[in-house]
């Protein structure tokens, strides 16, 4: 009983992001779990500080991801967004039939209110994937754990958010990274002219 959900939630342990192994060039990413993890604790706050139902969104964090522990993290160049929203219907279908029918449909009913997007839960909910997303970039890019541009991860973020609190949170992650960007121009060696560069100088 419940077997495929709890294999679900257990798989999902196990699948990386993969956004950061193609992107930032890592062995060893965050699981996807990590990441539903972190989306969790952040919907729970940013929700009650706006006052909006916590226990319908903190659901929906918690589902938002988990058909990935069949499908992986899919990126655009693996699957459109018909496929990907197809593949995940069919892994849903898979991971709540074990469940009793009033949850199934309860489940369901939240998924596709995360994909239309037009709830006020729904609508924080993926702007809190985009922050967390922002996050662990600079917390990799902090920790030297990857050899790849950041950039392009936080742009899609700052697209994304409008909510103020969020906001807040990440202009000081913006702030943070131009700092460390210009600290490490500071320690990079001064360049050693080449013979080549003479008529230049």
């Amino acid at each position: 009983m419940y077997g495929s959900f709890f294999n679900a939630i257990l798989n999902l342990k196990h699948v990386p992001r993969q956004g950061w192994i193609d992107r930032l060039h890592m062995t060893d990413p965050e699981s996807v779990a990590d990441h539903s993890y972190s989306v969790v604790a952040m919907s729970m706050l940013f929700a009650d500080v706006d006052g909006l139902n916590t226990c319908r969104i903190v659901k929906m964090a918690i589902l938002h991801d988990l058909a990935e522990s069949i499908t992986g993290d899919l990126t655009p160049k693996d699957a459109t967004v018909p496929q990907k929203n197809h593949l995940e219907d069919a892994a849903m279908k898979c991971i709540l039939q074990d469940l009793p029918a009033e949850q199934r449909q309860e489940y369901r009913d939240i998924m596709t209110e995360y994909r239309r997007n037009e709830t006020s839960e729904a609508q924080l909910l993926h702007q809190i994937d985009k922050l967390e997303m922002a996050l662990q970039a600079g917390r990799y890019q902090r920790d030297e754990e990857s050899s790849g541009d950041i950039r392009p991860f936080l742009d899609t973020a700052d697209r994304t958010i409008t909510s103020q609190p969020l906001r807040r949170v990440f202009n000081i992650l913006l702030a943070n990274n131009s700092l460390q960007e210009d600290g490490r121009r500071e320690r990079q060696p001064d360049r050693v002219p080449k013979a080549s560069d003479r008529n230049t100088l």
